[in-house]
C-alpha cells in the first residue's frame, strides 16, 4: 500500500475510473449507484488500484449524464444519499482507496439554483454568476458554436439577453470574472474536503478563463491566474491530487498546469495522442487508420517534454472515449493479447496510470440502431451529419468508431442476465458479448486481462524505474512496433509492443540480453520474432 503521507505519493499511484450510472446497481432500479460500488470495493483493492476517479454523483438533472449539476452539495438520488457517499469514502479509505471527485468548474445546469436566480432579472445577485450579452432575438452576440451542437448562445426573451453555453442549452458557463462566484466554488470545494475527500479531477478546466466576445473559449489569457487562485484557496495545504482535464493542453501549456512547484495542479490530462486515427484537421469523428509513428512521436514528445518538469496523466479509455481494443487492439480473435498489449505500452511509461471501468477485462465497443444511443453528441453529431448530406452508412461509421456511448454500457460482472449489472433493466444497453467477457470469468482465468493488469500495477510499486526513469524512443519510423527504454542511474527498462496482428522481427537491442522477464502477453519471448499483438517488459538492475 502507498504511504499517502509523502509528497507526490500519486506519481507511483494508479487510479480506476468509475462512471457510477454504469457500473453496479444495487436496488434494482437499472441505474448503478453508490451502494453498488461499495460493494464492488473489495474487486478493486484486489486490483491493486490506489484511487478511485469518481464521475459525477451530484443533483443533476441529467441532460449530460451528471455534468451538468443544479446542486453541488447533493446527491442525485437514483445514486443514493450523502450517507452512502461518506460511506463510501469511509470504506474506500480502509483498503488504502482514495475518492477523487469529478469537479465541474466550467459551467452548471440552468436548473441550479444560481441559475434560476440569474433569470429573475439583471439586478438580481446571481445574474453575474453566469455569462451574458444584450442583443436581439434573431441577432446572437456572435457565431460561435457549442461543443455539442448549434449556436453556444441561447436567447431569454423576458431578459433581452442571450446566455453562453460551451457545451448544452442547459449547461450554461460561470462567468469566472466575478469574485464572488470563485469564492462560492471554493467554498463547496472545502465542504468535500471536510467529507474526505482526497482530490479532483477538473473538468473541462482549460476553459474557465474563456473570453466569448473575443472567440476565446480555452487558454484564456487569466485562465492560470484563476488556477493558481483555485490552488491556492481550495487546495493548498490539503495534500490533494488535482488533475486538470485540458483538451486544448500542448506540452508547454502543460508544464504550467503541472510545475513540480505545485502552484497549480498535480497532473494534466491532456488528449493529444486521442487524435493519431484522425485526418489531419478533422474531428475526432473523422475516421483514418491508426498513424502508430504519429502515436509514438506524441508519446516521446510528453514523455521528454515534461520529464522533471511536470506531470502527466496515462490513459487510452474513460467516459467520452471508446474502448481501447476496439479502437486500437483486436476485439476478435487476439481480444486478450492486443488487451495486454496496450497496456504494457501505457504502464511502462512516465505519469500516472487511469484504467477505465472495463478495460482490465478487455470490454469492447457496441453498435446500436441509431435510435438506442443516449448520448447527446452523438444524436446530434449524426443529426448534423445527415443533414449536411453525409451517407448515412459513413454517419453510422463514425458513431460506431467513436460514441462515447461505446463507454457507458453497464460493467460486465458475470454471465448471468444483465451482466450482473442489476436485477432490473438497465438504464442502457447491455454489451452482448457479457456472457464471454466480464469479472467472473476473468478472475477464474490466470491467464485474463485482469490479471495482467494487476501485475502492472504492482510493478510500479516495485520498481521506481517506472516513476523516474529517462525516456529513450526505439525505432520511431517502425509501423508495427512501439518500443522504448525507461533509464534510471541504477534501473534500465525495455517495452516492446507489436502494435500488428501479424508476425514480425524484431532483434532484441543490445545489452538486454539477459534481462529479467517482468510481464509478458505470451509465455516467453521468441528470439527475433514478436508474435501478433505480442508485448514484454525487460528489466535491468540490482535486486533489493
Amino acid at each position: 500500500m502507498l504511504d499517502k503521507t509523502k509528497r507526490g505519493w500519486w506519481k507511483s499511484a494508479v487510479f480506476y475510473q468509475i462512471y457510477p450510472k454504469s457500473f453496479q446497481d444495487s436496488d434494482g432500479d437499472g441505474i448503478g449507484d453508490i451502494p453498488g460500488i461499495i460493494s464492488r470495493l473489495d474487486y478493486l483493492e484486489k486490483l491493486g488500484i490506489d484511487g478511485i476517479w469518481l464521475s459525477p454523483v451530484y443533483a443533476s438533472p441529467q441532460a449530460d449524464n451528471g455534468y451538468d449539476i443544479s446542486d453541488y452539495e447533493a446527491i442525485w438520488p437514483p445514486f443514493g444519499s450523502m450517507a452512502d457517499m461518506e460511506r463510501l469514502i469511509a470504506e474506500a479509505k480502509q483498503r488504502g482507496i482514495s475518492i477523487i471527485m469529478d469537479l465541474v468548474l466550467n459551467h452548471t445546469s440552468d436548473e441550479h439554483v444560481w441559475f434560476r436566480e440569474a433569470l429573475k432579472g439583471r439586478d438580481n445577485p446571481y445574474h453575474d454568476y453566469y455569462i451574458w450579452r444584450d442583443g436581439a432575438p434573431d441577432t446572437p452576440p456572435n457565431d460561435m458554436l457549442a461543443t455539442f451542437g448549434g449556436p453556444a448562445w441561447e436567447y431569454v426573451p423576458a431578459l433581452g439577453q442571450w446566455y453562453y453555453h460551451q457545451f448544452a442549452v442547459k449547461q450554461p458557463d460561470l462567468n469566472w470574472e466575478n469574485p464572488t462566484v470563485r469564492r462560492a466554488l471554493y467554498d463547496m470545494i472545502r465542504f468535500w474536503v471536510g467529507k474526505g475527500v482526497e482530490g479532483f479531477r477538473l473538468d473541462v478546466i482549460d476553459n474557465i478563463g474563456k473570453e466569448p466576445d473575443r472567440k476565446i473559449t480555452c487558454r484564456g489569457p487569466r485562465l492560470h491566474e484563476y488556477i493558481r487562485e483555485l490552488s491556492r484557496e481550495a487546495f493548498a495545504g490539503e495534500g490533494l491530487v488535482t488533475v486538470g482535464e485540458a483538451w486544448s493542453a500542448d506540452v508547454e501549456e502543460a508544464r504550467l498546469y503541472s510545475d513540480p512547484s505545485g502552484r497549480e495542479l498535480s497532473m494534466v490530462f491532456q488528449f493529444e495522442h486521442n487524435f493519431a486515427d484522425c485526418r489531419p484537421g478533422g474531428s475526432k469523428w473523422d475516421l483514418a487508420p491508426l498513424d502508430l509513428p504519429r502515436l509514438k512521436r506524441c508519446m516521446e514528445r510528453w514523455q521528454k517534454g515534461l520529464s522533471g518538469q511536470g506531470w502527466n496523466s496515462l490513459f487510452w479509455d474513460n467516459h467520452d472515449l471508446p474502448r481501447i481494443v476496439s479502437r486500437w487492439g483486436d476485439e476478435g480473435r487476439y481480444r486478450v493479447e492486443s488487451a495486454k498489449m496496450l497496456a504494457a505500452a501505457l504502464h511502462g511509461m512516465q505519469g500516472t496510470p487511469y484504467i477505465y471501468q472495463g478495460e482490465e477485462i478487455g470490454m469492447t465497443n457496441i453498435r446500436l440502431p441509431i435510435g438506442e444511443y443516449e448520448d447527446i453528441e452523438t444524436r446530434n453529431f449524426y443529426r448534423e451529419r445527415i443533414e449536411a448530406g453525409i451517407p448515412e452508412v459513413e454517419a453510422m461509421a463514425s458513431v460506431y468508431a467513436r460514441s462515447r456511448d461505446n463507454a457507458r454500457t453497464p460493467m460486465q460482472w458475470s454471465g448471468a442476465k444483465n451482466a450482473g449489472f442489476t436485477a432490473g433493466t438497465p438504464w442502457f444497453t447491455v454489451n452482448p458479448n457479457y456472457t464471454g467477457i466480464n469479472v467472473e470469468a476473468a478472475l477464474a482465468d490466470p491467464g485474463s486481462v485482469f490479471y495482467f493488469y494487476q501485475k502492472l500495477i504492482a510493478l510500479r510499486k516495485t520498481c521506481p524505474v517506472f516513476r523516474d526513469g529517462d525516456f529513450t524512443l526505439l525505432d520511431p519510423d517502425s509501423e508495427a512496433v512501439f518500443a522504448y527504454t525507461r533509464k534510471t542511474a541504477e534501473e534500465e527498462l525495455l517495452v516492446v509492443c507489436n502494435f500488428t496482428g501479424e508476425a514480425v522481427p524484431y532483434p532484441l537491442p543490445a545489452g538486454f540480453e539477459g534481462g529479467e522477464l517482468l510481464i509478458a502477453n505470451y509465455p516467453a519471448p521468441e528470439t527475433g520474432t514478436l508474435r501478433p499483438w505480442e508485448c514484454f517488459m525487460l528489466w535491468r538492475g540490482p535486486r533489493k
